[in-house]
């Protein structure tokens, strides 16, 4: 199940709440088992299953193989992208080194190198849709969306001129070469479960 909360309160001076003012809603009223973002000025939340987070955790420990413990790796955590009040929450998302907070302490779009959706039933359109074209406009060199649904894959790189030069699908089971991107390795995803 998705939510979407689109009535307007009046938070602002044009009637309309700011994105921060948004986001302090968001943090608000997103209970515990859900995830929260806004796209394109819509508060979205969809539960979590336990299939989600497990590819998310299989992922996610590759990438601290690869990159070390110290590597900037974000869960459900704000990113603010280019487009009408866009402020995702990626399942996860790699930082490149060395890279700095903005002065409001969120993770520059522009520093984020990898990006990874997990589908759920609700959020499914959205992930290969809006936020695809948001992640593409803003230059992200991967995004990948693992669908335990269908038991697939969905690779996206080169971003060129707001679109995804370069796709690319593949059973679970099958490794994602991420060798000729910034990452520079090979994601395994024969302990994806299906859903």
């Amino acid at each position: 199940m998705t939510i979407a909360l689109t009535d307007r309160t009046e938070m602002a001076e044009n009637g309309e709440p700011s994105f921060d003012e948004m986001f302090e809603l968001l943090y608000e009223i997103v209970p515990e088992g859900f995830k929260g973002e806004i796209v394109e000025g819509a508060i979205v939340m969809s539960p979590q299953r336990r299939a989600h987070s497990a590819i998310i955790r299989i992922v996610l420990r590759q990438l601290e193989a690869e990159f070390g413990p110290d590597s900037t790796l974000e869960m459900d955590v704000r990113l603010d992208l280019p487009g009408y009040k866009n402020g995702f929450a990626p399942d996860l998302y790699k930082v490149s080194d060395g890279a700095e907070p903005d002065a409001k302490g969120n993770w520059r779009y522009q520093d984020v190198e990898f990006i990874l959706e997990v589908i759920s039933r609700g959020t499914a359109d959205s992930d290969y849709g809006k936020k695809k074209d948001a992640y593409a406009a803003s230059g992200i060199p991967v995004y990948l969306i693992a669908d335990p649904y269908t038991g697939l894959c969905h690779l996206f790189t080169v971003p060129k001129d707001g679109e995804y030069r370069s796709s690319l699908k593949l059973d679970f089971g099958q490794p994602v070469d991420l060798t000729d991107t910034l990452l520079g390795m090979k994601l395994q995803t024969d302990r994806f479960p299906r859903d």
